[in-house]
């Protein structure tokens, strides 16, 4: 598998995973950058089958329509997103490109839309939804921190300590992480009921 996590202006983060036998890829939140994204993939011979965003928030689709009209790939995203994808998904769907599938976990609250990726077993695209060492903001439209309180704790932090954590922007010490150093160290994720996690959101 080839996987590889490409940071452009404004701390974004893209993300291209491919399997190396067959040469189908995705990208995952096509950024500002889109022909460092082509070059990735015409430099490994990769045919991108998907273009994947993890939110409807233009700093992660601006490149979709650039991606999709060099490589003719379908666009995904989860159902309530706007503009409509050319393929949508729900929560526990899957997404197939050679040998490999990535799991969807929908996890609303920064966003309407939000989704995570897992793929292997072991490896989390957590877009806005979590970051290293904080989480998205709630504070923009389509922004639910009681739904954000549930993608987090009833979500992502019933997953095991080892799965990596590859976030959609630099924001933290590191540029990933892991669900178990953010269940220790991350001041959001420690344990709160509703009321007290809505009030530390500011939203009491």
């Amino acid at each position: 598998m080839y996987f590889n996590q490409v940071k452009f202006r404004g701390d974004n983060f893209s993300y291209v995973i491919a399997d190396e036998i067959t040469k189908e890829a995705i990208v995952v939140d096509s950024s500002y950058n889109v022909d460092m994204l082509i070059r990735i993939l015409n430099g490994g011979g990769f045919k991108l089958k998907y273009i994947v965003n993890t939110h409807g928030h233009p700093d992660h689709t601006s490149g979709n329509e650039s991606l999709r009209s060099v490589f003719q790939a379908k666009t995904v995203a989860h159902k309530h997103s706007h503009p409509k994808p050319d393929l949508t998904v729900n929560d526990d769907d899957a997404l197939n490109f050679g040998s490999l599938e990535i799991k969807v976990i929908y996890t609303p609250g920064h966003s309407r839309d939000s989704i995570c990726l897992l793929f292997d077993g072991r490896t989390l695209l957590t877009g806005d939804t979590l970051f290293v060492g904080e989480c998205g903001r709630t504070d923009l439209p389509g922004g639910d921190p009681r739904s954000l309180y549930d993608s987090l704790f009833n979500k992502l932090m019933k997953l095991e300590d080892y799965v990596a954590v590859y976030p959609g922007h630099d924001y933290g010490t590191k540029r990933f992480s892991t669900i178990g150093e953010e269940r220790r160290s991350n001041y959001v994720l420690q344990p709160r009921s509703l009321d007290e996690f809505l009030a530390f959101m500011g939203e009491s």
